[in-house]
């Protein structure tokens, strides 16, 4: 038999080239070696010296590492050690190094094999459904709230939070997060404070935190930010202060000259203070007072100090509650408070344990299902063509999907998963029907049988797709996943892998 193969079939071997190359990439990642950075603690010394999330680290202290075992073996060797010592961290792009005696304050993991996302459900974390608190939504003003929900968790550095607008039917809007690694409790705090930062000289407001009154906030840059002393106190505790410089808009400065222009000057044994303070409000508690110096009475003034302390048993503990704080109001001056009070409506937690083994049990039953299918078809065709057509084509379809999903960077979750093996059965059923139009009604020619067969598939993908679009909003659009990658695999099946199949059924029984 001379092989020739029709455009059907050629398109069909083009795209599974290009998912084989989305889903492995080029070179294949399964070849790097490493490990990749997952989360990094900021304000630690390692994120002063320039590591950042999702760069791969392949040496220690000129000590190659291959994979995650590495890593926890040499990191853990060197440290801990009541001196400070020099690390040589070595990334892909440079080179990072630094003095500590703790051990840097980064979360690895083994490079993945594959571009292919996955869900909170397979990967483990936790995912919370919220909503604004006595408050109806509309699009506009959920798409706002994402906005500002989305730039204050990068600014906590959590930069791997997917956050989605959904609704329900009955028109509700939500918003869908999903953190990887989390804890329900760690998400639960994120979520619950608005953040909603005042600046006030006895009742009336200087500033809010926000783009609109905050044009700029020190951060990271020990020239205008950082913990500045510790004490102990008399009662045997500590406390350190701190301080940073905050860069107001024209009108805040405007608005703070206006007030302070009227107030009079007290003379203390420290200096010369007007009769208020800058008093500091997150969530309307009071969390600091700050004095104004006598000199910036009436004067419009766009850099302002904003200080504040944190105390702990030890002089370690009191460190790390100044600079937690420090962060926290850094981060609320710079993104604002959330508009809205939210509400937590439902909560979840899963261990990525489950998601390995759900996979592993998938992977396995998947392939036994089509396995078992073909035995059937050779079975009743008595042709093993036709029964290696059907593993073929199969088998392209779930690449595809994945190939598709790597592409436009869409995490599979449980759902995603389950639509995928909608799409198997989906696909199995019309090939069936392919097959058995090409062995019937005998006074039609293949072609004429095999165009028949494709009017059946064409009404069931049309049926199909109207039954998955309203899954995309149930369930306040916890179905998402499961409707769209049902509504990418049926649409691949009918563009390219069932015309394929349909070329090489009709060589099959041509030659």
């Amino acid at each position: 038999m001379k092989l020739k193969f029709t455009w059907k079939i050629w398109l069909l071997i083009i795209v599974l080239v290009f998912s084989l190359l989305s889903i492995f990439g080029f070179p294949p990642t399964f070849l790097e070696k490493g490990v990749i950075i997952t989360h990094i603690e900021a304000n630690s010394t390692a994120f002063d010296m320039g590591l950042r999330q999702g760069q791969i680290i392949t040496s220690i202290d000129g000590n190659k590492i291959n994979n995650f075992k590495d890593f926890t073996k040499i990191i853990t060797e060197k440290f801990p050690s009541e001196e400070k010592v020099k690390t040589i961290i070595s990334t892909k792009d440079s080179d990072y190094t630094f003095f500590s005696d703790e051990m840097p304050k980064i979360i690895v993991s083994d490079i993945p094999k594959t571009n292919v996302l996955l869900g909170l459900d397979l990967s483990g974390g936790a995912r919370a459904l919220v909503k604004a608190k006595d408050a109806d939504l509309t699009s506009s003003e959920l798409s706002d709230l994402i906005d500002t929900t989305r730039n204050r968790f990068n600014v906590y550095g959590l930069e791997d939070v997917k956050i989605l607008p959904v609704s329900d039917l009955s028109g509700d809007h939500f918003m869908l997060i999903e953190i990887a690694g989390a804890t329900p409790g760690d998400l639960e705090e994120l979520v619950a404070q608005q953040g909603k930062f005042e600046a006030k000289i006895g009742d009336e407001i200087v500033f809010i935190g926000g783009e609109r009154d905050v044009a700029d906030v020190c951060k990271n840059d020990a020239t205008c930010a950082g913990v500045r002393s510790c004490d102990q106190a008399g009662d045997g505790t500590y406390f350190c202060n701190f301080d940073f410089s905050v860069y107001l808009s024209e009108e805040a400065a405007q608005r703070h000259a206006d007030i302070t222009k009227y107030l009079e000057t007290n003379i203390t044994s420290s200096g010369r203070y007007l009769s208020k303070t800058l008093d500091l409000y997150v969530d309307d508690n009071l969390v600091d007072s700050l004095l104004i110096s006598e000199g910036l009475k009436g004067r419009v003034t766009t850099q302002i100090q904003i200080q504040g302390s944190g105390t702990g048993l030890t002089q370690q503990d009191a460190l790390l509650d100044a600079k937690e704080s420090m962060s926290k109001l850094q981060t609320i001056l710079i993104t604002g408070g959330l508009p809205f009070k939210l509400e937590i409506v439902k909560l979840d937690t899963i261990s990525p344990s489950l998601g390995k083994e759900f996979i592993r049990s998938i992977l396995i039953a998947g392939l036994a299902a089509i396995v078992a299918v073909s035995i059937i078809i050779f079975g009743r065709y008595r042709k093993i063509k036709a029964s290696l057509a059907l593993i073929l084509t199969s088998t392209s379809e779930i690449i595809i999907i994945l190939g598709i999903a790597s592409f436009i960077s869409w995490n599979l979750d449980l759902p995603s998963i389950a639509g995928i093996l909608a799409t198997i059965g989906t696909g199995i059923d019309q090939q069936i029907i392919i097959l058995d139009e090409s062995k019937h009604s005998k006074h039609l020619n293949i072609n004429q049988r095999l165009k028949r067969a494709f009017a059946i598939i064409l009404g069931a993908y049309f049926t199909g797709v109207v039954s998955m679009l309203p899954l995309i909003w149930a369930g306040a659009g916890l179905f998402k996943g499961f409707a769209i990658t049902t509504l990418i695999g049926i649409t691949v099946g009918v563009l390219i892998t069932r015309p394929a199949f349909t070329d090489i059924i009709r060589k099959i029984e041509t030659d």
